[in-house]
């Protein structure tokens, strides 16, 4: 079965597999550890930050299927924020996330960014691997406990990828 990126909106059916299991994994990681339900981070902002033109949602699906996906939204005028990075949980450990990084920060150049931003939190060192791994920077002390900070903050420049990447997609009229 082929896999083909879908780029879409938080709205689309599609997507809820993505946004249920991210609240799923939220609340079982971390509970109401910052006073809130962990849940409270999928509402926290609202569908169109991750719409064109400076935002974006992606699904990676396999058979109609969203198995991956991850969006980002315009964090200042060079900079986009990456958001919602997930792999379905029976799916892991095959490069997918890899993948959906790739083809974000890809979409995140054609888009006109030149810098990548984001955080994960403290309990998901998997998350942190990939960013590391995939040449981001760790804007916070890798050295001591990550509960310490809470939030781990990562950067990456992407202005090197504007020469390797393709003209933006375009949607039929």
């Amino acid at each position: 079965m082929t896999d083909g990126f879908l780029y879409t909106t938080p709205l689309d059916p599609r997507a809820q597999p993505l946004i249920e299991a991210l609240t799923w994994e939220y609340e079982t990681r971390y509970g109401n550890y910052w006073g809130e339900p962990a849940g409270a981070e999928m509402a926290r902002y609202p569908a169109e930050l991750f719409a064109p033109p400076h935002g974006a949602f992606l699904l990676l699906l396999r058979g109609g299927t969203a198995i991956a996906g991850g969006a980002f939204k315009r964090y200042d005028e060079r900079t986009a924020e990456l958001k919602r990075v997930w792999t379905h949980v029976e799916l892991r450990r095959q490069g997918l996330a890899r993948i959906v990084l790739a083809e974000l920060e890809a979409q995140a150049v054609r888009q006109g960014y030149s810098r990548i931003y984001l955080t994960t939190g403290f309990r998901q060192p998997e998350a942190a691997g990939l960013y590391l791994n995939n040449g981001y920077t760790a804007l916070f002390d890798t050295t001591v406990d990550p509960e310490i900070h809470g939030s781990l903050p990562f950067e990456k420049d992407i202005s090197a990828l504007v020469t390797g990447v393709d003209e933006p997609i375009r949607k039929a009229g």
